[in-house]
């Protein structure tokens, strides 16, 4: 689930993809997957290929947040919540300072 989302974001050329460990620290998921975008547009394509290939994968897309103010769009697929954020939403919430704690899981080898 993370290793498509992690292929599918970077498809779409998804800047900054950082995935955190959350399965010890948070009872929402696993893992999050933090990305960001130049364009609301580029937020939509990402956020539609993450969907498509899941969902090509038998796997669930349970909510989807956002998708209509295009700067944070959230999804939740149970295990792994994606967030995709515009640069300067994702500066602004810093998800990865809020989630220290998590560590970082290692995605080099599906990002090309």
């Amino acid at each position: 689930m993370l290793e498509i989302a992690v292929k599918a974001a970077d498809a779409k050329r998804a800047v900054d993809i950082v995935a955190l460990n959350v399965s010890e620290v948070s009872l929402l998921a696993d893992y999050f997957l933090i990305c960001s975008a130049n364009s609301d547009r580029q937020i939509n394509a990402i956020v539609d290929e993450i969907m498509d290939k899941e969902e090509e994968a038998k796997v669930e897309v349970k909510r989807v947040e956002g998708k209509d103010g295009g700067k944070w769009v959230l999804i939740d697929l149970g295990d792994v919540i994606v967030h995709v954020f515009s640069n300067s939403e994702r500066e602004f919430y810093n998800l990865e300072k809020l989630w220290s704690d998590a560590p970082l899981e290692n995605i080099e080898a599906w990002i090309d």
